[in-house]
């Protein structure tokens, strides 16, 4: 019976988003309040013998809410890539069997392939028994993009520069959101272009990012900024109007997750939650899911029957 893994990768949310004019690099310098929520998808990796070659398989999860083609290459996979950095970092081969089952949409804002990559690093960690610090998984994430570092973590931290600078925070307390997932493809590219346009001058605003994180309380409604939700509805301009028409029936403001296209808002409790979810999704024909703030579990070890 080979050694198993199984690794939860959640999916996160900006709930503040500050972003700077592009460097020279062209990259964008941003100020974010970070935290990990309770969609997950779902990574299983198992050690193969040492002279075997990787095997990997990307799927929908049976109970995932909004699909589409995953038409990547597999070498270009965030999952792929960081397991390959592992092996480039210790200097030899770690051979795993990687199933990675689907739920968090792609190309919505959730960092779902930024965190596949972190659930990769943390589980084939454990599986080959590497001993390599949280710290030093965080470091090495740093190549693979800027939401990777965290998503090692989880929690709720503030995310700052192209990445690279983290500062852990309080978790907020008993904090609930919906998530509407769209219909909608905001590709990062040309969100951060519209953003360029929209916003020539645009200046971090990292104290408020700070400000807001600091409180260990739960945000209240209105509080979660994202600065690139105009740009986001620019891209995708049918994004204005199912967003006015949630807040409209629900009587509150809706934020954009990230880059788009995710729409979420927040909750007083799991209850209403779940009683809004319901009917957002009745109203809208959207799926609709109810998440909280959750810290990233930990990897646990598989126990399989031998085949």
């Amino acid at each position: 019976m080979r050694p198993t893994v199984h690794a939860l990768s959640p999916a996160k949310l900006n709930l503040a988003l500050s972003v700077g004019r592009p460097q020279a690099s062209g990259m964008h310098p941003i100020s974010s309040w970070m935290v990990t929520v309770d969609l997950h998808d779902e990574l299983t990796v198992e050690a193969l013998e040492p002279d075997s070659l990787s095997l990997y398989a990307i799927v929908w999860h049976a109970d995932a809410k909004r699909r589409s083609e995953i038409d990547w290459s597999i070498t270009k996979d965030l999952a792929v890539r960081a397991h390959e950095l592992l092996e480039a970092h210790v200097g030899r081969r770690l051979p795993v069997k990687m199933r990675l089952e689907k739920r968090i949409p792609v190309g919505g804002g959730l960092g779902g392939g930024s965190s596949n990559a972190a659930a990769m690093l943390r589980a084939v960690n454990q599986l080959h028994d590497l001993g390599l610090s949280v710290d030093t998984l965080a470091d090495l994430a740093k190549s693979l993009g800027s939401d990777v570092p965290f998503l090692v973590r989880g929690g709720s931290a503030v995310v700052e520069g192209l990445g690279e600078t983290l500062r852990d925070m309080p978790m907020p307390a008993d904090t609930h959101a919906v998530l509407v997932l769209p219909e909608a493809a905001c590709p990062t590219g040309p969100v951060y272009r519209a953003f360029d346009a929209l916003r020539p001058d645009a200046a971090l605003q990292g104290a408020r990012v700070q400000a807001m994180a600091q409180r260990a309380a739960a945000p209240e409604h209105h509080e979660p900024f994202n600065d690139l939700a105009d740009a986001a509805l620019e891209v995708a301009p049918r994004l204005r109007g199912e967003r006015e028409e949630i807040s409209e029936l629900i009587d509150r403001p809706v934020h954009v997750s990230g880059s788009g296209s995710t729409l979420f808002f927040l909750c007083n409790g799991a209850v209403e939650s779940e009683l809004l979810a319901g009917a957002v999704a009745e109203r809208m024909g959207l799926p609709c899911i109810p998440v909280r703030v959750v810290p990233t579990p930990a990897p646990t070890w598989v126990r399989r029957q031998p085949s």
